[in-house]
């Protein structure tokens, strides 16, 4: 961040009111998401249209970082129950009962404003909302499976595990699903991996 720059503002909406947003964060998160670990291709359309669910379900969240007008982060949050049903499928194994799971979606933030703390500010909202809701057990997570020796990690990469074990979660080995996006260099959607991170909520503060 540099000496013009300021510090974002955080701003949280929920329901309805997240359709405002769609285009600027569907934008945003194919911007960030073409980096590793995602290395997405990413299509506006379809990250609209993903998107759009959080609008449909009135317990959502959409937690944005603003400079000015600009979206520069952004947060997603909803009942576990509201998502894809492969999504779900991971928890119904397990025996946890998914009405009782609050799913945090993927957070996204431009490089320039890292390091600001907007990370644990994105989870800190998404959780309260969580508590707020006041019927969860649970808020969960998944993240992209990739190897320690993968040639395109960049140099000097650093996987979230410790800040999200700060945060109280713990990572589901036998918890896992797969999702289907094209990444950089691929002509088509391949199936990759992704493993999910759970906290009971009477461990958040």
């Amino acid at each position: 961040m540099n000496a013009e720059q300021t510090t974002p503002r955080v701003l949280s909406v929920h329901g309805a009111s997240i359709t405002d947003w769609l285009a600027d964060v569907a934008r945003l998160r194919i911007r960030v998401f073409r980096d590793f670990p995602y290395l997405y291709d990413g299509d506006e359309d379809y990250e609209s249209s993903y998107l759009a669910t959080y609008a449909r379900t009135p317990d959502s969240i959409l937690v944005l970082a603003l400079d000015g007008d600009r979206v520069v982060g952004a947060s997603t949050g909803l009942p576990l129950a509201d998502e894809e049903p492969e999504f779900q499928a991971p928890f119904h194994a397990k025996g946890i009962n998914v009405d009782e799971v609050y799913y945090c979606g993927e957070s996204v933030l431009l490089a320039e404003y890292r390091g600001l703390g907007l990370g644990h500010r994105f989870f800190d909202e998404r959780e309260s909302r969580a508590r707020a809701l006041g019927r969860f057990r649970f808020t969960a997570f998944a993240s992209v499976d990739r190897a320690s020796d993968d040639p395109r990690r960049p140099s000097g990469h650093r996987d979230n595990d410790t800040f999200w074990h700060g945060r109280g979660y713990q990572r589901q080995a036998d918890m896992t699903m797969s999702l289907a996006w094209k990444e950089i260099g691929e002509t088509a959607e391949s199936e990759k991996q992704l493993t999910f991170w759970l906290r009971p909520m009477e461990d958040a503060q």
